[in-house]
């Protein structure tokens, strides 16, 4: 495939050299350098396109390619405000997209897990529940979209839990949790890829389940293979769709 790369800080390089040892061409890289290169005519050069750019540029990113009728997988998160309203203009306008809060291949294994345990818990009701995170300094938004999906899982399992609240360390957190308010803890921290824990107490004892990402690689060959799996398809999907765990 031929790839244009949207967003090409460090996660974009690093899906460069997964791309090209694979037997891909990376077409067009853009940064915050080059934005006049994002034009229809240059997108039109690929067959795909995979952005890991910055919350505040996804959704110009995913309207420009939907512009050249290309398929984009997007990696980045803080847009999912308007997820609802990407999913009608794609699919109203014949386009295709992927999206994911994480595409490695152990979180979205985790994902399931953590959907199992939390519909287990709902028998056990002495045990609340928090989910923790925590990135690198760079990570622009928090909660991470990771830590959200995990969020999101238990929500939907655990009769208990209705909603999500965050408290990033070091600003002020004056709110008053509510027992249907499941809390997620956010920390930024020099040079940690990513690590998210969920975490049910009781008073006798603590139950953790852990992932910890040791590099981005996994993120980026992930994007990649998602990439490869979109090829020849339409519509709108999310990275779950790529895997089958039998649910």
């Amino acid at each position: 495939m031929k790839i244009a790369l949207l967003g090409y800080g460090k996660m974009g390089q690093i899906i460069e050299r997964f791309a090209l040892e694979r037997g891909h061409e990376v077409v067009l890289k853009i940064n915050v350098d080059n934005l006049e290169e994002l034009t229809t005519s240059n997108l039109r050069k690929a067959d795909m396109a995979i952005d890991f750019s910055a919350p505040d540029a996804a959704l110009g990113n995913i309207y420009a390619c939907f512009d050249a009728n290309l398929p984009v997988v997007v990696g980045t998160t803080g847009w999912y405000g308007e997820l609802q309203k990407v999913k009608d203009d794609c699919l109203s306008s014949n386009n295709t997209l992927l999206y994911g809060s994480n595409f490695s291949i152990g979180v979205n294994i985790f994902f399931y897990i953590n959907e199992m345990l939390a519909k287990v818990m709902n028998n056990y009701p002495a045990y609340d529940v928090q989910v923790e995170e925590i990135h690198h300094t760079q990570k622009l938004d928090a909660p991470s979209g990771t830590a959200m999906t995990i969020a999101e899982g238990i929500i939907d399992q655990l009769d208990g839990k209705k909603e999500w609240v965050n408290e990033l360390e070091g600003t002020p957190f004056n709110d008053v949790l509510k027992n249907d308010q499941l809390l997620i803890t956010s920390q930024r921290i020099e040079h940690v890829p990513g690590t998210h824990t969920v975490i049910y107490s009781s008073e006798v004892d603590d139950i953790e389940l852990k992932h910890t990402a040791h590099s981005r690689a996994g993120f980026a060959l992930g994007a990649v293979v998602a990439a490869e799996w979109l090829k020849d398809k339409q519509g709108f999907y999310n990275i779950a769709d790529i895997f089958n765990f039998n649910k």
